[in-house]
């Protein structure tokens, strides 16, 4: 079994862990560790430990999910995940965690997607390509997300890829659509940008609140008619 260590903390990764297979296995069992985020990258285990920081990443997250959840159900487009839900591309060997998944009630008419049913608790995993997978980069995160994630999200065939970075002064979105030669990013027009598979323009911005932190609105409005 090896072991990697962090501070004070440790996670034990099993010697059969091996690949895709085995670390499904592993990750859906009782051993795989509760407080860490784990994936499997194309031959690689990643193991994540480092506690989200509020603003420039779980604050992201949530308004993305407000926006998009709320846009999905009410035009009954599919499904919208949260952050959380194990995503398996097997052409891609690819097992992770987005921090937000996008599938289309086509992509669950053809079993592009399916569910993955899990004991006793139910679905705990979806396997195939989605439309849409959102990733907020973090300081542990940067390699992952811009390098390792890019190459295999466009190896699953997944339409597109939502990278957003707010650490520093900038605020970063950039919708990557899938291309025959890689993920390409949209144009954007006064900051918005374009997604195909909504139909919609969006666009990220930060203000201060009242008490003087980051806060951040993601707008959305319908693409006009060509």
């Amino acid at each position: 079994m090896s072991t990697i260590q962090f501070e004070t903390e440790s996670v034990r990764i099993p010697l059969w862990v091996t690949d895709l297979s085995s670390f499904r296995r592993w990750a859906e069992s009782e051993e795989s560790p509760d407080k860490a985020t784990v994936c499997y990258l194309s031959g690689e285990v990643w193991v994540e430990m480092s506690k989200e920081q509020v603003y420039s990443h779980n604050q992201v997250r949530t308004e993305f999910a407000r926006v998009l959840a709320g846009l999905v159900k009410q035009r009954r487009l599919g499904r919208y995940f949260g952050d959380g839900l194990f995503l398996t591309n097997i052409e891609a060997d690819l097992c992770s965690k987005p921090d937000g998944t996008f599938v289309s009630r086509e992509a669950f008419a053809v079993q592009r997607v399916r569910l993955i049913e899990g004991s006793p608790e139910g679905f705990v995993e979806i396997e195939g390509t989605p439309d849409m997978v959102l990733e907020v980069v973090s300081g542990s995160s940067v390699s992952k997300d811009t390098e390792w994630l890019r190459d295999l999200y466009w190896k699953a065939g997944i339409a597109e890829y939502w990278l957003v970075d707010c650490r520093g002064e900038r605020v970063d979105f950039d919708i990557l659509r899938h291309t025959t030669g890689g993920y390409s990013a949209t144009g954007k027009s006064a900051g918005w940008t374009e997604s195909a598979v909504f139909g919609h323009v969006f666009l990220l911005t930060r203000q201060a609140d009242e008490m003087g932190q980051p806060e951040y609105t993601l707008e959305a409005r319908a693409t006009p008619p060509r």
